[in-house]
């Protein structure tokens, strides 16, 4: 059933785009291939047992408690822009 001015299915395609665009983020955020002896950022070498703890990590725990944490602001967005949303 459609809402307003919307086309039929089209209330699950914003469902479908917006669980397809996290599973892009997360996918892209798994470590790949070898573990790296320094960090790729700041060059500080990334002791044996986080390589060993995190298979294919890229960065040393500085560089990587700060991406954490841009990361957490980031929310995604509500693609409907409802009104119960924008009142938040």
């Amino acid at each position: 059933m459609a809402g307003g001015w919307s086309r039929d299915g089209a209330v699950q395609d914003q469902i479908d785009s917006t669980v397809e665009d996290a599973v892009q983020r997360s996918r892209s955020q798994l470590p790949r291939g070898e573990s790296l002896t320094h960090c790729e950022e700041c060059d500080a070498p990334i002791p044996q047992a986080r390589r060993e703890a995190v298979p294919g990590v890229r960065l040393c725990i500085v560089c990587q408690s700060e991406r954490d944490r841009h990361q957490a602001a980031f929310s995604g967005y509500n693609r409907r822009g409802s009104k119960d949303s924008q009142l938040r």
